[in-house]
């Protein structure tokens, strides 16, 4: 039996005064996908999930989260966008970050409750930054920092996570261990990557989409020559080297 669906997009076209974003996208997404999205630059990757979140609205077209509106769903979506504008010197701690996670039920005054901070101690251990709950946010790596980002977005609770570019600025082996987090995290969630890595993507996630303004996707991990061609624009060779690896259907067997 499939699992229940968080998102649904039926037919979905954006445009920004006339230059198109977005282009019929269909789009289903269930409890316990990892789903990848991988794309040229400038294909619409991130106003699909500010599409998700309900902060575009499409042009035309349907959208459903969690059976509702994305507007008022949104309190049950964790993101991680893909640019954070801070000053490092800024003094503010990991749980200061991670507490902005409850803001939404802290009101103006920011009164967080007792079960607000259980939350975050909770989110903090998650992501195993605990230890580092004291320290300022502008002094850790930025692997240590998309921990405490990712952190800040399970505060709340979520039932999708959005994550935009969160490896692009962290090494290789931080990257892999980002990775082995989010595996772990999709027992709790539905998860939506966005991403350049075409070779980690293939690694750790369990599906697959390819979008420049349309959407190549088959509900599976597998993506065709002629989808990615279609949408970068231009020849593609499909290669699966390292360890772990993919091995592409037709080399299977031989």
């Amino acid at each position: 039996m499939a699992s229940p669906e968080v998102v649904r997009l039926e037919d979905v076209w954006v445009d920004y005064d006339g230059l198109l974003a977005l282009e019929g996208v269909n789009l289903s997404i269930r409890q316990d996908d990892f789903l990848g999205i991988i794309g040229p630059n400038g294909g619409g990757k991130t106003t699909l999930l500010k599409v998700i979140l309900g902060l575009i609205k499409p042009s035309r077209g349907q959208v459903w989260v969690l059976g509702d509106a994305p507007e008022r769903s949104r309190r049950l979506i964790g993101y991680v966008p893909q640019y954070r504008h801070f000053d490092p010197d800024f003094p503010i701690s990991v749980w200061d970050v991670v507490l902005m996670g409850c803001y939404g039920r802290a009101g103006l005054l920011g009164r967080y409750s007792r079960q607000d901070k259980k939350k975050a101690m909770d989110a903090l251990e998650t992501v195993e930054m605990l230890d580092r709950r004291d320290r300022q946010i502008g002094r850790l790596s930025m692997g240590e920092q998309q921990r405490a980002f990712i952190a800040r977005a399970l505060v709340a609770e979520p039932r999708l996570l959005l994550l935009d570019e969160p490896t692009a600025s962290i090494d290789a082996p931080m990257q892999t261990e980002f990775y082995e987090l989010l595996a772990s995290l999709k027992r709790r969630m539905a998860i939506v990557l966005v991403s350049h890595d075409i070779s980690a993507v293939s690694i750790y996630v369990d599906k697959i989409a390819c979008l420049n303004r349309r959407l190549f996707y088959h509900d599976s991990k597998e993506l065709t020559a002629q989808d990615l061609e279609a949408a970068y624009r231009c020849p593609v060779q499909m290669i699966a080297h390292g360890v772990p690896h993919r091995v592409l259907p037709e080399h299977q067997g031989q």
